[in-house]
């Protein structure tokens, strides 16, 4: 395992669009843009990755409070399935039921949604607007499997409720860290 900081990719830019499997429903699930969100959050995580284990609790609950406040998620796995094979879609659906994801939870099998969002760890989160604009990429929080700091989410918390209340989201962000994504070679 090594320790990777989000790449942080320019605030700004505008949401890369997907096309990918959802896991649970077999469906294939494309990136909606509809401005009736207050905004969208893509989160790349994996289910091996000790950081995004440490966070799941958060993320399970996040998602169910901020769907009430109209925000849309979606979840991705981008490991290389060869080399990591508890990744696998039929586990990441597992994974997905036992944790009562409410979110799809996506397998990007070609990696190139994750080359092009820049994402570069387990969890990497990506928060856009209702114009599909990034207001926020960077971590849950501080807390780390073993520093002994508060799982509560709330950098991503601050800045889902600055969208919320239409205020300029703080540009001061904090990298997440977690593994890095497991890159096909």
């Amino acid at each position: 395992m090594s320790l990777t900081p989000s790449n942080m990719l320019p605030l700004g830019t505008p949401a890369p669009y997907f096309e990918l499997l959802d896991v649970v429903t077999g469906r294939m699930i494309e990136l909606n843009t509809p401005e009736m969100y207050t905004g969208t959050l893509v989160m790349f995580i994996c289910n091996h990755c000790p950081y995004v284990k440490h966070v799941q609790p958060e993320l399970v609950k996040l998602t169910e409070e901020y769907y009430t406040k109209n925000f849309n998620f979606y979840a991705i796995s981008s490991n290389d399935i060869e080399e990591y094979p508890q990744d696998r879609p039929e586990l990441m659906r597992k994974e997905a039921l036992k944790w009562g994801y409410q979110f799809p939870y996506l397998f990007d099998e070609t990696q190139a949604v994750a080359k092009a969002y820049d994402a570069a760890c387990t969890p990497d989160f990506f928060l856009f607007d209702k114009h599909m604009k990034l207001m926020y990429r960077g971590q849950l929080d501080g807390s780390r499997p073993g520093n002994d700091v508060e799982l509560n989410g709330v950098d991503l918390r601050n800045a889902m409720n600055d969208l919320i209340n239409d205020v300029p989201v703080n540009a001061n962000q904090m990298p997440s860290q977690g593994c890095n994504i497991k890159w096909k070679v």
